[in-house]
């Protein structure tokens, strides 16, 4: 039965390119029409059919942990951009409805965090070892989407282009106190200080990520103008000039994007601006694969611009400027992908195989998912006051801003 079954399933999806599978029993089935990308799959468990079938997410990520099949010359990322390209026409969503619609309730379900929910799904990823991210993050550790003015730019290049464009939007000026929610490593907070005179607090729930960007704004000689918190951004009182939040909204959770964007509000006075930059979705409202979900980013969520729009209206901010990149993740995720598999090796002296095959399929699905399925990255500059910010973009393309 569950032989029958996966054949619709793979003939729904992969109509263009090529799929060969060879299967348990010594027998090769072809999908698709041969024009497009292709991809060549050995199946070593036969249960691997009836895993697919049921939960296609979790069953390909998990069977590429398991190895429960293998590609040809290990090419996941070749295989995955396979999938996507028919997966982001639409393909196979007829057969997955029924267990999509229940998904997408128990998705929502899975985004209600308080704070002690958010401080456990933020450890899951974020309190890894550090010296995972160092072998493939930049020297500023930036763990968001670069800005690529060149496709021959380096990461390092599009990193510090992303860092000034949003330096820019916040139209900063010496002494401003800026807040910096969900601050990573730091390297956001160390440039708006040691390059723009702003005074920064950057709160973290990653017990990892607090240590090394507190250690760091020390080692800067920056202590008397930088703070880093482990405090929930719920938890801030006061008010800034400016609020700056990269790679943080993800994490928010539809159920709270309310309660999200009227702290955002409340935080800023009547002059203030803000800039939200986060994932997001150009199709309609979707859900989070199942895979993320358990193995990388518990809570996460990429909403779409209808999902986020209304509930900046509803709590009084001002869009002063919305601005979407498109391929830019893609081609960030290409260079970390490399620099992962550069240094697998180092990798499994801190994690074993499966662990380096989990973050091997992380890496290529997201970057794929952004060439061909959909996704981008929204920037939200927002005010309570449409007077806050000039009436057009020529202010980011004077002088040494980079646009």
């Amino acid at each position: 039965m569950w032989d029958k079954l996966f054949e619709r399933l793979a003939s729904a999806v992969v109509r263009d390119g090529l799929l060969v599978m060879h299967m348990p029993d010594g027998s090769t089935r072809r999908f698709g029409n041969g024009v497009g990308p292709s991809a060549e799959m050995t199946v070593h468990d036969p249960d691997l059919l009836r895993r697919i079938v049921r939960n296609p997410d979790l069953g390909l990520g998990e069977g590429y942990m398991d190895r429960a099949y293998s590609l040809r010359d290990d090419d996941v990322a070749g295989f995955l951009a396979l999938l996507m390209v028919n997966v982001g026409k639409g393909r196979g969503e007829a057969w997955r409805f029924p267990i999509s619609r229940l998904q997408r309730v128990l998705g929502r379900l899975e985004q209600i965090a308080p704070a002690h929910r958010s401080r456990q799904n933020v450890a899951h990823h974020y309190d890894l070892s550090g010296d995972l991210y160092r072998l493939f993050l930049d020297a500023d550790q930036q763990y968001s989407c670069a800005y690529f003015r060149s496709p021959d730019d380096t990461l390092e290049q599009a990193q510090a282009q992303k860092k000034a464009h949003i330096a820019g939007k916040l139209l900063l000026q010496p002494g401003m106190r800026v807040l910096d929610i969900g601050c990573g490593w730091g390297g956001m907070a160390l440039t708006l200080a040691r390059d723009y005179g702003a005074r920064v607090l950057g709160v973290t729930l990653s017990e990892e990520q607090h240590a090394v960007a507190t250690a760091r704004v020390a080692e800067a000689g920056l202590s008397d103008r930088v703070e880093i918190r482990l405090q929930d951004y719920r938890k801030v009182n006061g008010q800034f000039d400016r609020i700056v939040s990269v790679g943080m909204f993800e994490h928010v959770g539809l159920p709270h994007y309310g309660e999200y964007f009227s702290k955002v509000r409340d935080l800023l006075p009547p002059d203030g601006v803000a800039l939200i930059h986060t994932i997001g979705r150009t199709l309609p409202p979707g859900r989070t694969s199942p895979w993320i979900t358990k193995y990388i980013f518990p809570g996460g969520y990429v909403p779409a611009l209808s999902e986020v729009t209304p509930v900046i209206e509803s709590v009084g901010l001002i869009p002063t400027d919305i601005e979407i990149w498109r391929l830019h993740y893609a081609e960030t995720l290409l260079h970390w992908r490399r620099r992962f598999e550069a240094n697998i090796a180092r990798v499994r002296t801190l994690y074993d195989d499966r662990f380096c095959r989990m973050w091997r399929y992380y890496l290529a699905a997201s970057e794929m998912t952004f060439r061909h399925n959909g996704q981008c990255v929204f920037q939200f500059q927002l005010a309570r006051d449409q007077r806050a910010v000039p009436l057009t973009r020529d202010y980011l393309y004077r002088g040494n801003a980079i646009g």
